[in-house]
C-alpha cells in the first residue's frame, strides 16, 4: 500500500455513492469478509443474496448490523415488523430468511447503513435504541456504553455510543457503534491505534457539502490519507491506523469484524511515533 497512488488507495479502500434512493448497495471485502452496504427504500426493498455468497438467503451464514441515519422506517424480518427511527439500530441474527426495508415517508426515506459478517451461530435479533425504556426485543444502550472522551483543548471532545458489543447485544463477531464529535472538535481516534485481531470500517456523515474529513490510514510509519465527504465509508485493515481530522465536527459509525470482541484490545500508537 505504501506505493499506491491516490486513485489506487480509493479503489481498494474507499466506498462512495452508498445511499442511492430506491436501491440496496452492498460491497463485499475479502478483508475479514465484511459486507458494507446501505438500503434507501422509496418503496419496500428486499435484501437478496448474491452469487458471491453462494447462499439461499443473505443471513444463511451471516449476521447483520443496521443503523438508520435517515428518516423513520421499518425492517420486516420473517414477517415481524420493527420500527427503526433516526440513529436507532438493529442486530439481525444468522438464520433470518426474509428481510425487507421500508420508509415511513418516501419523500424523506430511511437510510439504513449495513455491516455484515460471517457467523457460526444464531444470536437474538434485537432493536437497539440510544434512549428509551427496555422491553422485549428492545435493547437500550447502557450508560457505561455511552462514553464522553477527549477535550476541546485537544480538538477531540466526542461521545461514543456502543450499539453492538458483548454485554449489551450478543453477536458472533460483529461490533458496531457511533461517535459524535462536539462543535469545535475535529479529531477522531487520536492518539491512534491498530488492532491486529480485527478490521474496521468507518462511515462518515453529518458533514456539510463544503466540508470534508481527512481519513488517515496505513502502518504507523507509512501513513496515507483519503479525503472523505458526507455519507462515504472507508475500509481499514487490521494493520492500519484509522483516524480522521475534519474541517468541522462530524459523526461516524464504526463497525468491526475479527476474532476478538474485546473493545479495548488495541495496540496504541504514540503521537511521537507517527510518520
Amino acid at each position: 500500500m505504501k506505493y499506491y497512488t491516490t486513485e489506487r488507495l480509493r479503489e481498494e479502500f474507499f466506498i462512495g455513492d452508498l445511499f442511492r434512493p430506491g436501491e440496496i448497495k452492498l460491497v463485499y471485502s475479502h478483508i475479514d469478509r465484511i459486507i458494507t452496504g446501505s438500503a434507501v427504500p422509496v418503496s419496500p426493498l428486499k435484501l437478496e443474496t448474491g452469487d458471491e455468497l453462494r447462499a439461499q438467503y443473505f443471513c444463511e451464514r451471516r449476521e447483520l448490523g443496521v443503523i438508520n441515519i435517515g428518516g423513520a422506517g421499518t425492517i420486516t424480518i420473517d414477517g415481524k415488523v420493527w420500527k427503526v427511527g433516526y440513529k436507532e439500530g438493529m442486530y439481525i441474527g444468522m438464520g433470518s430468511k426474509e428481510i425487507t426495508f421500508a420508509s415511513d415517508d418516501a419523500s424523506a426515506p430511511a437510510k439504513f447503513y449495513l455491516n455484515s459478517a460471517p457467523a457460526h451461530r444464531t444470536c437474538p435479533t434485537v432493536l437497539i435504541k440510544p434512549e428509551g425504556t427496555p422491553e422485549e426485543g428492545v435493547v437500550i444502550i447502557k450508560p457505561e456504553n455511552k462514553k464522553e472522551l477527549g477535550s476541546l483543548e485537544d480538538a477531540n471532545h466526542r461521545t461514543i455510543n456502543k450499539y453492538i458489543l458483548p454485554g449489551q447485544v450478543e453477536s458472533c463477531q460483529l461490533e458496531m457503534g457511533m461517535t459524535k464529535l462536539e462543535p469545535g472538535s475535529v479529531w477522531n481516534t487520536m492518539p491512534c491505534h491498530t488492532h491486529d485481531r480485527r478490521m474496521e470500517v468507518y462511515l462518515y456523515f453529518d458533514i456539510p457539502e463544503d466540508a470534508f474529513v481527512m481519513h488517515f490510514m496505513g502502518e504507523p510509519t507509512q501513513t496515507r490519507h483519503i479525503v472523505m465527504r458526507n455519507e462515504q465509508a472507508v475500509i481499514s485493515p487490521s494493520w492500519s491506523i484509522h483516524s480522521g481530522c475534519g474541517s468541522r465536527a462530524y459523526t461516524f459509525i464504526w463497525g468491526m469484524v475479527g476474532e476478538n470482541q474485546d473493545f479495548d484490545d488495541m495496540d496504541d500508537v504514540r503521537n511521537q511515533d507517527l510518520l
